[in-house]
């Protein structure tokens, strides 16, 4: 029936998109998550010897002044979690349809890859 067909494929191609909206969801909250590190954790802090210090520790105080245990780090992570559960099971779904070995439904991945990768 061609209604099913075309309805499977604009299935696929809102899922493909999905996909990459997700994707750059989970980029966005990346790179908020990094805007938030406190700038007492720039790369010099942590390879560079500060005067006064002394011994093997001078490195790892300031790995210690990281946050890592608060409330705000561990739901930047937790959403990091989700948006990548999700993220894996819609590719993983949109897998399993373009092995159907069908052409209209690999088109309708492609086209939808392309249009949420577009917007």
């Amino acid at each position: 029936c061609p209604a099913g067909m075309v309805l499977s494929v604009l299935v696929i191609l809102l899922l493909s998109v999905l996909y990459e909206a997700v994707k750059m969801g989970k980029a966005v909250l990346l790179r908020r998550a990094l805007l938030a590190l406190p700038r007492s954790l720039s790369q010099e802090a942590l390879t560079e010897p500060h005067e006064g210090d002394s011994g093997p520790t001078q490195g790892s105080s300031s790995l210690m002044a990281f946050p890592i245990s608060s409330p705000r780090w561990f739901w930047f992570h937790v959403g990091q979690t989700l948006f990548h559960v999700v993220q894996v099971v819609l590719g993983y779904m949109v897998m399993l349809a373009v092995m159907s070995y069908n052409a209209w439904i690999f088109l309708g991945a492609i086209v939808g890859s392309t249009l949420g990768y577009f917007l």
